[in-house]
């Protein structure tokens, strides 16, 4: 059930990434809005660096190989979700407006009930999980 339901806070965030392209509200060439995405950008690589050759999966799907708890795994759980939310808020701050907001709250909607969604899998899969998530944050150390 939960990879179902994991399936379509994907969507979620999908729609939400579609409607910013559409609406032309993800980029901008100020700076303001470039250097966060370029970190973002930086994070998304170093957090696919130390996942390793796993694959992406639709449904949520614990991947074998053991837990990965290095590179920014160290500090937060999900750095990949986080640098996906962390490249759109920039995009719709510069181009704010009713749409934008809606699309984005789509992509932090399923972002946030993807990590849940996963966290019960990973749970299941992984029992040091549990204390691996005690130690580290979700996404942005000291908020979430």
């Amino acid at each position: 059930m939960k990879k179902n339901l994991s399936v379509l806070a994907y969507g979620l965030m999908v729609l939400g990434l579609w409607g910013l392209i559409a609406t032309r509200s993800l980029l901008s060439p100020s700076p303001f809005v470039l250097v966060p995405q370029a970190g973002a950008v930086v994070l998304m690589v170093a957090a696919r660096i130390a996942f390793g050759l796993r694959s992406f999966h639709f449904a949520a799907n614990p991947t074998k190989g053991g837990l990965v708890t290095w590179g920014p795994y160290r500090f937060i759980r999900h750095p990949i979700y986080t640098s996906v939310c962390l490249f759109m808020v920039p995009g719709v701050v510069a181009h704010l407006s009713l749409a934008s907001g809606m699309f984005l709250g789509l992509i932090l909607i399923g972002a946030a009930l993807r990590m849940r969604f996963e966290e019960a899998l990973l749970v299941a899969e992984y029992p040091e999980y549990a204390d691996y998530a005690k130690k580290t944050w979700r996404m942005l150390p000291y908020v979430y």
